[in-house]
């Protein structure tokens, strides 16, 4: 299993413990790709999940560069065209996990940033 495929499902176990419903995982669209697609509450909430070995590169979070979320928020966009969804709040989170000796450490940043980018 990939390094990313494993940051996703350890990510996806703790949002569901915090009480998301999980809607869709990898959605693809033209401009890009979202790893994993959320409601929590009424919000609809697409994550973008950063995995690493250690902090020796820097941190996950800091992975989630202008560009990333300028791609991030033209996938959004998509999504809530295609599922009709102009209504309700939408907010995007960054979840980090970072794999090291004594276990993985799953951070969810909410709110990481909206679609101003």
């Amino acid at each position: 299993m990939r390094l990313g495929e494993i940051g996703e499902d350890l990510a996806v176990g703790e949002l569901e413990r915090l009480g998301y419903a999980i809607l869709a995982r990898r959605y693809r669209a033209p401009r890009g790709e979202i790893d994993i697609i959320a409601s929590d509450g009424p919000a609809v909430v697409f994550v973008e999940v950063k995995t690493r070995e250690g902090t020796t590169f820097g941190t996950a979070a800091e992975a989630v560069t202008t560009m990333k979320r300028r791609r991030l928020i033209e996938t959004a966009r998509d999504y809530l065209g295609r599922h009709r969804r102009h209504e309700g709040p939408c907010r995007f989170d960054v979840v980090t996990v970072t794999l090291c000796e004594q276990g993985p450490e799953v951070e969810v940043v909410r709110h990481a940033f909206d679609l101003t980018g």
